[in-house]
């Protein structure tokens, strides 16, 4: 089956290759035109153009999909329609009608369809596929939740029921909160959902595409084949750790600090320590001007940084004012200095301090142009002293924590432009002046005296030019996007949404002012310290879906977890499973965790070599990066050494089987294994 559907993946790329020299050489021919008239010619132009980007762009993952309906039809989609000689369909364009079911099918609601492939292709090459049968009986379903698990999140379409299906295609606007236990597939409604609103709501997201954001990268390349519809150029996946651009960190900082920084009250501290680096001298500062030496002291500073704080500008775009400010506050005192009261002089005076290099120098020492990498490392390398947190001090001042990524983020706007992309553009505009006149120097041909003809250089000078060079942008959305602090996207999901702080949905509320969000999470699984307590406490507004059914979980498992769970909160519910296995958790007191982990793994390689396999625990998987994951067999080891939150995320990632393996006697909650 893989050769024949490669053979069709060629065959479109043959396709696409022909289109796309098709459209290069009618451009070719639009450029030679010189006989057409001259608007006709650049609307032809532009229209090859864009031709031949919609055809480059489609290289990578020109087909990700097929859908089978009743009828016993098939079609293929992709990111641009393809026809064969005789206009019959190739390819079906995503944004097509018939494309639909691709994104909205489910086996609640199927749409006619009873089968969904999806392709992974590199470099033209069909590395895999994967099929979603719709499945709509009892049987079918519970053999699919049966099924062993593979490393990629996969099936997540193939077992949507009907209460996932009404979360699905929620169209409201604002905010969608879906809250449920291990196993209720939360995260499998979310990204469906995105597939649904990216397709009744293309022309938005295709502008402004969507940010999906994870625990960690493990969870994110589980869930990262979900999507192949959104692929590359739509969709951007991040950790909380990378949603500032060049900062990305899994470093955690101690409970104790992460409160701290997550807490809202640090947008304070932060403002205290912008503050902090607008500095009044210690000893006076001479400024020479060309007939005295003028003394800045600690109180011409202070006023003049007082009247530069009452503009409420960002801290660097301030400088300026401030500059403006000491050189107006440095005329009488010069003008006391010379001895005289002629108003001519005061303003050569006052033009002289405006030129003056020691005063901009004594502005870079008391208002310094700053980056929040450079603020925030000087405040933990020692300046956190001066303003009273101590607790921020670490020696590794640049080595960032994800609780830095909103702070940093946050001083970001208190700071403003350090004028790096000013200079970046300025010099874009002088290379392409240059450029342009460059051009201008080919074109100049001298007029023959004898001759009426004109050239282009009577018409177009190397302004103009310059501004009709424009350089084009290449990447991706997702590169942009990524790369862009500014960007705002179309839609946000958040997954494990209980672990973000109130500063960290700071963040994502500023990456999406539309507040468009489909936020994925369960208060019982917190574990993070600065993480959510209610979601009233971060959404004034929000509707607000639950899911009852834990379909990953076999009911023997979920009773073990029970009793962890009412510990993180007495008044949880357990989501209900659907199934039974037949095989209880077990727990075994051993002497040497290493050697028994061991002799698992090879008794579970013996006979079950086709299931995923896990350890959780010290020296092992974390249990914070198993969230959102799951496995067929689970080993959790010392469980007595988690906490509660910790523990209920372990022992709830199991698809079939969990052990426990202990040095020390189980807690009382645990006692149920034996």
């Amino acid at each position: 089956m893989l050769a024949s559907e490669q053979a069709r993946i060629t065959a479109l790329y043959e396709k696409l290759d022909q289109e796309r020299n098709k459209a290069a050489e009618n451009l070719a021919a639009a450029l030679r035109d010189t006989t057409t008239h001259r608007l006709d010619r650049e609307a032809a132009v532009d229209a090859f153009t864009r031709q031949v980007s919609k055809y480059r762009a489609a290289e990578e993952g020109l087909c990700f999909g097929r859908i089978d309906s009743e009828g016993g039809g098939c079609a293929y989609i992709g990111r641009v329609g393809l026809f064969d000689d005789d206009y019959n369909p190739m390819l079906l364009d995503w944004r097509a009608p018939a494309a639909r079911p691709f994104y909205t099918a489910t086996s609640a609601n199927p749409e006619g369809v009873v089968l969904r492939r999806h392709y992974r292709v590199r470099d033209r090459q069909l590395r895999d596929f994967h099929d979603d049968e719709l499945l709509t009986d009892t049987t079918a379903l519970l053999d699919a939740l049966n099924a062993p698990r593979s490393a990629t999140m996969r099936d997540i379409v193939s077992t949507i029921q009907a209460e996932q299906d009404e979360i699905i295609r929620f169209s409201g606007p604002g905010v969608l909160v879906i809250e449920g236990g291990p196993g209720t597939g939360k995260t499998a409604v979310a990204l469906h959902r995105v597939a649904y609103l990216l397709y009744t709501r293309r022309e938005r997201l295709s502008r402004h595409g969507v940010l999906i954001v994870g625990p960690n990268t493990g969870f994110l390349r589980y869930v990262g084949d979900v999507l192949p519809s959104l692929g590359e150029t739509d969709v951007v996946f991040a950790t909380p750790g990378e949603l500032y651009p060049g900062v990305a960190t899994d470093a955690e900082d101690s409970p104790s600090v992460q409160r701290l920084k997550g807490d809202l009250s640090v947008l304070d501290l932060l403002a205290v320590a912008v503050a902090d680096r607008q500095e009044l001298p210690d000893e006076p500062i001479g400024i020479e001007l060309e007939d005295v030496v003028v003394p800045l002291d600690a109180h011409i500073a202070a006023v003049a940084r007082e009247k530069t704080r009452y503009y409420g500008l960002p801290h660097n775009a301030a400088r300026k004012y401030f500059f403006l400010a000491l050189a107006e506050e440095l005329v009488a005192p010069a003008m006391r200095l010379i001895g005289v009261d002629w108003p001519e002089i005061e303003e050569d005076v006052r033009h002289e301090l405006r030129s003056s290099s020691e005063l901009r120098a004594a502005v870079d020492r008391l208002w310094p142009l700053l980056t929040p990498q450079q603020l925030l490392a000087d405040l933990y390398a020692g300046r956190c002293f001066r303003i009273g947190v101590p607790e921020l001090y670490r020696e590794d001042a640049d080595a960032w924590t994800v609780s830095d990524v909103p702070l940093l983020d946050e001083l970001a706007d208190l700071l403003g432009s350090d004028g790096t992309a000013e200079r970046a553009a300025k010099r874009e505009e002088e290379e392409q002046l240059e450029y342009a006149r460059g051009v201008m120097d080919v074109l100049s041909i001298d007029k023959r005296a004898d001759s009426d003809e004109y050239i282009v250089t009577d018409f177009v000078n190397a302004d103009v030019l310059a501004a009709r060079h424009e350089v084009r942008d290449h990447r991706s959305l997702a590169e942009r996007a990524a790369a862009d602090r500014t960007w705002t996207y179309g839609h946000v999901v958040v997954d494990e949404a209980q672990e973000l702080s109130p500063m960290d949905w700071r963040v994502l509320l500023r990456r999406c002012p539309n507040k468009s969000m489909t936020v994925v999470g369960d208060l019982a699984q917190r574990q993070a310290a600065g993480g959510v307590r209610s979601w009233g406490s971060v959404f004034d507004r929000f509707t607000y879906r639950r899911l009852e059914v834990n379909y990953r979980t076999p009911g023997e498992i979920m009773e073990a977890a029970v009793p962890v769970l009412k510990l993180v909160d007495p008044d949880a519910t357990a989501p209900v499973s659907v199934r039974r296995t037949g095989v209880r958790p077990w727990a075994r007191r051993v002497t040497d965790i290493s050697a028994a982990v061991r002799d698992e793994l090879d008794a579970h390689a013996a006979e079950h070599d086709d299931r995923t396999i896990v350890v959780i625990g010290e020296g092992w998987m974390p249990p914070r990066s198993s969230k959102g994951l799951e496995f067929d067999v689970v080993l959790v080891v010392e469980p007595q050494r988690m906490s509660p939150s910790e523990l209920y995320v372990a022992l709830t990632r199991a698809t079939q089987r969990l052990g426990v393996l202990h040095t020390e006697p189980l807690p009382r909650h645990l006692r149920g294994l034996l």
